[in-house]
């Protein structure tokens, strides 16, 4: 590629606002920003132009990232991915480096953050570990979001195997993740 040709950067999420915002912002730190707003779009666009990034909102309004993620590879198999979330959880995140992103960020992340993700290569073994263990509420919040992975983002089935009834189960998913 030559130098100055930019490199594709292709966003995937759903929240107009956040595309809107990080679009320009990367922009003008010298990329080529296109926004898709649903998997079929994303999809779409990179077949028209293979990106040389992405971000990819894990949760989408009608599809899950981690779904996307690897059809996504499939088309552009040198694209680095990072995946945004508002909804982070151990389970999402390996999926996530598993079906081969690069990194994984929690919502709000800036342009900064984004762009530090998409540069680095390997874990960071000098990392805080924290002291304190997660909150009962955060180990229940994790275990629905294991339960949820294993059944394929199906509410039903997740809601049978956690015996809880699917209407309860819906109110904790639209709930923020409990903070540690």
């Amino acid at each position: 590629m030559a130098s100055d040709t930019p490199e594709q950067l292709l966003i995937i999420d759903d929240d107009e606002m956040f595309c809107y915002v990080m679009q320009r912002a990367l922009s003008r730190r010298g990329f080529d920003v296109t926004v898709a707003s649903d998997a079929d779009q994303a999809l779409s666009l990179a077949r028209r132009s293979p990106p040389q990034l992405a971000t990819l909102d894990l949760k989408l309004e009608h599809s899950s990232g981690l779904k996307l993620l690897p059809e996504l590879l499939t088309i552009a198999p040198a694209c680095r991915v990072v995946v945004l979330t508002g909804y982070s959880s151990i389970v999402t995140a390996v999926e996530a480096i598993k079906l081969g992103a690069i990194n994984y960020l929690c919502k709000p992340a800036d342009a900064d953050e984004i762009l530090a993700a998409f540069n680095r290569d390997c874990g960071d073994p000098d990392i805080d570990i924290s002291d304190n263990p997660p909150s009962v509420n955060r180990v229940t919040w994790e275990h629905i979001q294991k339960v949820l992975q294993e059944h394929d983002g199906n509410i039903s089935a997740t809601a049978r195997a956690l015996g809880m009834h699917r209407r309860t189960l819906q109110r904790k998913l639209q709930k923020r993740p409990v903070r540690r």
